[in-house]
């Protein structure tokens, strides 16, 4: 049975307005993501974008470059700054030939908290029950592994942008 939810966490020695731009801005964002959005972030709005590979690890830019230039879509659902900002998405929508309109989208929710020395965040992905059986296990097999990378790329970007 595939888990509902899944959750990471890491913490970063940059305090909390500085990771709260690095999630919040779409140009940030898409930088250590490894997306080009078309506009930003506004809340109740979808933005899109294609896929590049990000430019702050080499290794994760390669499992990226099969899916460059393929659409991206996010839909902002809530951003309550400075502390969380959450977004709805197809997980795992990389078949070109597949319309995923009308499945139901998971929330991916960034919660960003004040810790001793830093900031610490917490990613958070939630609602596979409701993908098709057929694609569910995979969905959340990628978005678990997904968000690990993640989270590593967004503290290397971090690290080589701290201001």
């Amino acid at each position: 049975m595939t888990p509902d939810r899944l959750e990471k966490e890491a913490t970063f020695a940059q305090p909390l307005d500085r990771v709260w731009r690095a999630v919040s801005d779409a140009h940030e964002f898409g930088l250590w993501f490894g997306v080009a959005f078309d506009g930003s972030f506004a809340e109740g709005k979808p933005v899109t974008g294609r896929i590049v590979p990000t430019s702050v690890d080499p290794e994760v830019a390669k499992l990226q470059r099969p899916y460059e230039g393929h659409p991206f879509k996010f839909t902002v659902e809530r951003i309550e700054p400075p502390r969380r900002i959450s977004f709805r998405w197809h997980p795992f929508a990389i078949d070109r030939g597949y319309d995923y309109s009308q499945e139901p989208m998971t929330l991916i929710v960034f919660e960003l908290a004040e810790v001793p020395g830093g900031t610490r965040l917490t990613i958070s992905e939630s609602g596979f029950e409701g993908i098709p059986i057929g694609r569910r296990a995979d969905a959340f097999r990628a978005s678990e592994g997904g968000w690990s990378h993640q989270l590593g790329l967004v503290r290397k970007y971090l690290e080589a942008h701290a201001a």
